[in-house]
């Protein structure tokens, strides 16, 4: 993927991680090692082969960059029979925030982006039925799915100069859920 952006472009100035496999359905108890390394290894492992390559780049070049990776409302939200996707973007969150310590000083500004439902291929149920898709946003203050776009404007934004002076922040995108979740207790 580099090699090939490299040839096209000639370098790299904004790495995007965002790459996914869901929640298994299945409880920590009963996960195989497989499916566990399977999820880990695209949710988490992916971003730092990336990372890895894109901060030395950087560094070769002797210029800023930026990182956003994209998490989940999953990295604060538990849910039954996810523990492999709920532990891997809580993993993305952290490495979020260390890399913008680790990579401040050298104009390198990494973020996050931790979305809701949002009506992509991961929420393939929802996207394509209308009784489930309503089922899916009743606990959601906003009582709907998010756009790919809207989740692509706030991308925009932390790729660009306006967002020179955030690092290390993790913008929740999820119509109000996270700020639900605690209601009624």
């Amino acid at each position: 993927m580099f090699d090939r952006a490299l040839e096209e472009f000639g370098t790299v100035d904004i790495l995007m991680n965002n790459a996914a496999i869901n929640g298994q359905g299945i409880p920590i108890a009963d996960l195989s090692t497989e499916k566990w390394d399977r999820a880990i290894k695209t949710n988490l492992y992916g971003y730092f082969f990336c990372i890895r390559r894109f901060i030395n780049l950087r560094r070769k070049n002797g210029r800023k960059g930026k990182i956003i990776n994209v998490s989940s409302v999953h990295e604060e939200i538990p849910a039954p029979g996810t523990g492999d996707y709920c532990s891997s973007k809580g993993a993305v969150k952290m490495l979020t925030r260390t890399l913008a310590l680790e990579l401040a000083e050298e104009g390198i500004n990494v973020n996050n982006i931790a979305p809701g439902m949002i009506l992509t291929p991961i929420n393939q149920e929802a996207k394509d039925d209308k009784e489930a898709r309503e089922e899916k946003t009743d606990n959601i203050p906003m009582k709907r799915a998010g756009k790919p776009g809207e989740i692509a404007r706030l991308a925009v934004f932390l790729a660009s100069a306006d967002s020179d002076y955030v690092t290390g922040s993790t913008y929740v995108m999820d119509g109000g859920l996270t700020q639900y979740m605690g209601q009624g207790a």
